[in-house]
């Protein structure tokens, strides 16, 4: 897979499940939520979704059966994604040994919904002394659930024939990533994609890395991904022929702009969707393979020359919202510029963004819009949703 844009084929998506259930008031801010979602029509949003990429042609493959299929034909998936859950820091050697062993008596089913959805201390049949569990409340989280699990372009990134597991910057979200990648690592199908890891475990999320051309990767450095994050993904690229140039741009370290695609995605092979608030002051440093000790870098320099440079296009061309403004900053918060490609200039939008679809519609782009209304709850549009597995080459 080799760009943004390519007619897209094959394609992860997360039902939300019953880890929405989870969140409370109490602990939605450390899950990175910002409300409370209503689950049912979370999952009648996210059913449409999906319904909308396969009858543009997509075959879809959804998370939670990828996992069940994976615990199923690998045994020791089982032992490896119960250990990881197991936070024996929190719960102290006993009472994790414990929760452990009630853990692997469960059936696959079982197993991979406790992964997912976790367990409270109410909901396990555990006895012995412990102080953590007798100072726990019924409801307190003996295995965190993974709300974010949803957003699956964060936690896994395809880069032409192999897959890269991210290194989440959150504590919410760490075991999100290692999950997945078991997923897919032993997964009947899935399993076959080759992984490449980044060099060292410095936060590096799929939202901040954008395929803007065979070859060109952008990464956004900001409230997630690191510099050295983007580095280790640079050098990674780099040592197995993914990539020849790597643009690191940094953004905001606010809520509002977590990633780079909430600021700026890919619509057609020599155009993005922007942020007019970003437009005139994203800036680059372009990162290649051919320095004494093995990268060369320079800048900074505006993003949007130096993309299209790497690129080999005379101009990247932006659609922005119009003049900066109240409207503007409100579809941005509403994930307006957080597009999914389903072929070149193509994509899937959310409805609400009224403004930012008419201008893309403007500009010669097709959107196809769904409802957004739980499902951006936890700050995400349709491209933070999908994790593209497979799409057509652009060469």
């Amino acid at each position: 897979m080799d760009s943004e844009v390519g007619a897209l084929r094959t394609v992860v998506l997360h039902r939300p499940g019953p880890e929405l259930e989870r969140l409370t008031p109490r602990n939605a801010d450390r899950l990175l939520f910002d409300g409370i979602p209503w689950v049912e029509r979370a999952q009648v949003e996210h059913d449409a979704f999906a319904d909308l990429l396969r009858a543009e042609g997509v075959r879809v493959l959804l998370l939670g059966d990828v996992l069940r299929e994976s615990l199923a034909a690998a045994p020791d998936a089982r032992e490896a994604g119960i250990a990881d859950a197991v936070d024996e820091r929190a719960l102290g050697r006993e009472l994790a040994a414990a929760v452990f062993t009630e853990l692997a008596g469960l059936d696959d089913d079982a197993v991979a919904d406790a992964l997912i959805g976790g367990r409270t201390f109410a909901e396990l049949d555990v006895t012995g002394h412990s102080l953590v569990r007798a100072m726990a409340g019924p409801h307190d989280f003996a295995v965190d659930p993974l709300p974010n699990l949803m957003f699956t372009r964060d936690s896994s990134v395809r880069v032409g024939p192999r897959i890269v597991a991210s290194s989440m910057g959150m504590p919410a979200r760490r075991r999100e990533a290692s999950l997945v990648a078991l997923a897919q690592r032993h997964h009947p199908e899935l399993g076959a994609v080759a992984p490449t890891a980044p060099r060292d475990p410095s936060p590096v999320e799929g939202g901040d890395v954008l395929l803007l051309a065979p070859g060109v990767l952008a990464i956004g450095v900001g409230e997630r991904t690191s510099p050295a994050g983007a580095e280790s993904f640079a050098r990674a690229m780099f040592a197995d022929g993914l990539a020849h140039t790597v643009l690191a741009v940094p953004i905001a370290q606010r809520r509002a702009t977590m990633h780079l695609d909430t600021v700026a995605t890919m619509v057609d092979v020599d155009t993005m969707v922007i942020y007019p608030g970003v437009l005139d002051h994203l800036e680059a440093w372009t990162v290649r393979p051919d320095g004494p000790d093995g990268l060369t870098i320079t800048g900074p320099e505006p993003f949007r020359p130096a993309a299209a440079r790497a690129m080999g296009i005379d101009e990247l061309r932006a659609v922005d919202t119009g003049v900066e403004s109240v409207a503007a900053e409100r579809e941005q918060w509403d994930d307006g510029n957080n597009t999914l490609a389903v072929t070149p200039g193509r994509v899937v939008a959310y409805e609400r963004n009224v403004t930012t679809n008419a201008r893309l519609a403007d500009a010669g782009i097709e959107v196809l819009t769904i409802a957004g209304f739980e499902l951006g709850s936890g700050r995400g549009g349709p491209r933070c949703l999908s994790c593209p597995w497979e799409r057509a080459p652009l060469g």
